[in-house]
């Protein structure tokens, strides 16, 4: 049973049980056990695939709803000072307790309306460079940067190319690596190829429990390693992409628990969560100077693959 099937099935007994009378104690309960029991077995033995229709899962919170619950006088900024503003791309300025932020993320819509208006999270060159000129304004006046990362990857259409998609990408890489501030990312759904990471190069990456971080989709790996895009399920298994896979490879910091059922379940549970873990982190952050924040960044970096030679 596919996770998306399954939660039809949790929606039938939740159902059932808001339709018996509570003096029908026995059943109630006999439904609840049920129910409970149907959470753990599907939750606790999640595939890979399982997490990618997770992290993909339309009702999932987007950027802007992690930017309305959890910060506070949120001022957003427009376009790249070069082409035009990118919807796919959301930044500005914010408060989280005493803090002043620099907030970047990527955008989905939560209907085929907003999901056109911008381009399914798939950021164009213009996008990169209003992150980029944000980056540099935070850098500028010592502002931490928090990004949130939620993509398929930049939009690969031939006006993207022309518009120099890859050297827009390219820039923030270099640039981001290099800044002058503390940077933290944070990958809320997923996390998909170089259009995810030019909001990626920070000093700690967090992901929540069902994200997933990927060099592309499966269905595109599988087109290339099985030379079958219906291969995808299987390719998801091979790719390493869940958060477990990332911590325990030492490529992220942090996991974010999640409600079983994933953020979209009870989304109030990962705002306050993380709320709380950023509080934290920028207070810790704040104590260190700009060497410090740059050599931890260059030595995470530098320790990301390194492996033993075996004599």
């Amino acid at each position: 049973m596919s996770i998306l099937d399954f939660e039809k099935k949790v929606a039938e007994i939740e159902s059932r049980l808001s339709e018996i009378s509570t003096d029908n104690q026995a059943e109630v309960k006999e439904l609840q056990q049920q129910l409970h029991l149907y959470k753990n077995r599907a939750y606790n033995n999640l595939t890979a695939w399982d997490h990618v229709v997770l992290a993909r899962h339309p009702k999932r919170p987007k950027v802007r709803d992690y930017i309305n619950y959890i910060f506070d006088d949120f001022i957003e900024f427009h376009g790249d000072r070069l082409y035009g503003d990118d919807a796919a791309i959301i930044g500005g300025i914010a408060k989280i307790g005493p803090h002043v932020v620099t907030v970047i993320g990527h955008q989905k819509g939560n209907t085929t309306a907003e999901n056109i208006e911008c381009n399914f999270g798939m950021p164009h060159p213009e996008g990169y460079r209003k992150a980029l000129r944000l980056m540099k304004q935070a850098e500028k006046f010592n502002r931490p940067i928090i990004t949130f990362i939620d993509t398929p990857g930049a939009y690969p259409g031939p006006e993207a190319e022309e518009r120099g998609q890859g050297h827009a990408i390219a820039e923030c890489l270099r640039d981001m690596s290099n800044l002058k501030t503390s940077t933290l990312s944070i990958v809320i759904g997923e996390g998909g190829s170089g259009g995810a990471l030019a909001l990626g190069v920070s000093d700690q990456i967090w992901m929540l429990q069902y994200a997933i971080y990927s060099i592309l989709s499966p269905e595109g790996f599988a087109s290339i390693l099985y030379k079958d895009g219906s291969k995808a399920k299987e390719a998801a298994e091979v790719m390493k992409l869940t958060a477990q896979d990332y911590l325990s490879m030492g490529i992220i910091d942090h996991i974010i628990k999640e409600p079983i059922g994933g953020a979209h379940q009870f989304p109030q549970y990962v705002f306050d969560h993380l709320r709380d873990d950023l509080n934290n982190y920028l207070e810790q952050t704040k104590k260190l100077s700009i060497k410090q924040i740059q050599a931890k960044r260059y030595k995470k970096y530098r320790s990301i693959g390194e492996f033993d030679i075996i004599k």
